[in-house]
């Protein structure tokens, strides 16, 4: 693919891998802040970008972001080179987004988990609730203390939403369950503090919390790490993060960015690509909880057969879970 390097001192460097362009058709896409191995939201992104590339030959230019400034000047330089269409991973790429996609009306431009009211940028934002409802089921069933917990990344109301389903998850199993839960920090550096995730989870599980869901990018990677050091189960988020310690991850609320991304890109380049909003939940495919070789053992069929009937029961609208509104 062709990939876009960090910025050496004021210079946006353009390092060329491969070429194979349909046309002059040009994806391109801006990770946030965690990289695109983080194992979750980014990475997620990046799978829906390879799997575009693999399915049509195109490349996409990428570029990861190592401080704030360089989100607005990676999106004028990506659409100065030629690029057809941009995605922008990340609620904090929005004010970027919405200034450069002025500067180039002709440019299509994707904002995942924000929205930007521009006639060329289209804005992809999810129903966490709807999985981490079923994370909180899940947990529920599985707890043998009547404790579990959630760590989440920046405190902001998107990570609030994936906190407020996973509670109401709980509660509809157990009206008398006890949720612990910390957030990691205010600023950007919330998502890539593993060693702070492990903290939170640890204390927690000396309040007697024995199932943990993170919502905390690669933070939560330290969350989940601690889970299974003690024997205790996690919850993954974003990515299903099952693979990551068989055994202990119970199951993860998965949020299909990778699918957002791919038809971001498909959509441009066959011409079906719509600017407003688009909202993914359940119903949509966009998010859900996973259930894989690795986590089958933890979920019993019982306990499978309850989170699939709520899940249709989402689905349909006989069962309603509350949306987060920011205070």
């Amino acid at each position: 693919m062709i990939s876009l390097y960090r910025f050496a001192t004021s210079l946006f460097v353009l390092g060329v891998v491969s070429v194979v362009h349909a046309g002059n058709f040009l994806p391109a896409i801006v990770y946030d802040f965690g990289g695109k191995f983080d194992r979750s939201f980014n990475q997620s992104a990046s799978e829906g970008a390879e799997r575009f590339k693999k399915e049509t030959g195109v490349a996409f230019r990428e570029f990861e972001i190592t401080n704030a400034a360089q989100r607005e000047q990676a999106m004028a330089q990506l659409a100065k080179r030629g690029a057809t269409v941009i995605v922008a991973v990340g609620f904090t790429q929005a004010s970027a987004v919405e200034r450069v996609a002025k500067q180039f009306p002709a440019v299509k431009f994707v904002i995942i988990d924000a929205v930007v009211d521009l006639p060329n940028v289209e804005s992809v934002n999810f129903r966490e609730q709807e999985s981490s409802f079923l994370c909180g089921m899940a947990a529920a069933l599985a707890s043998k203390t009547g404790k579990v917990g959630f760590v989440g990344g920046m405190d902001i109301p998107l990570i609030r939403k994936f906190a407020l389903g996973y509670s109401e998850g709980a509660h509809y199993v157990n009206p008398s369950v006890e949720v612990v839960e910390n957030m990691t920090g205010t600023t950007p550096t919330a998502w890539g503090d593993p060693t702070r995730g492990a903290e939170l989870a640890k204390s927690q599980f000396g309040r007697g919390v024995d199932v943990v869901f993170h919502a905390a990018g690669a933070t939560g990677l330290g969350v989940m790490q601690a889970a299974a050091d003690a024997g205790l189960l996690s919850i993954g988020c974003d990515s299903n993060q099952d693979y990551l310690h068989p055994g202990s991850v119970l199951t993860s609320a998965v949020k299909r960015v990778d699918v957002a991304v791919y038809k971001a890109f498909m959509g441009a380049k066959d011409g079906t690509w719509k600017p407003g909003k688009l909202v993914l939940g359940l119903a949509e495919e966009g998010v859900d909880f996973s259930l894989d070789q690795h986590n089958r053992a933890l979920i019993t069929p019982a306990s499978e057969a309850r989170l699939r009937q709520a899940k249709a029961d989402i689905i349909s609208g006989r069962l309603k879970v509350s949306e987060y509104k920011a205070q």
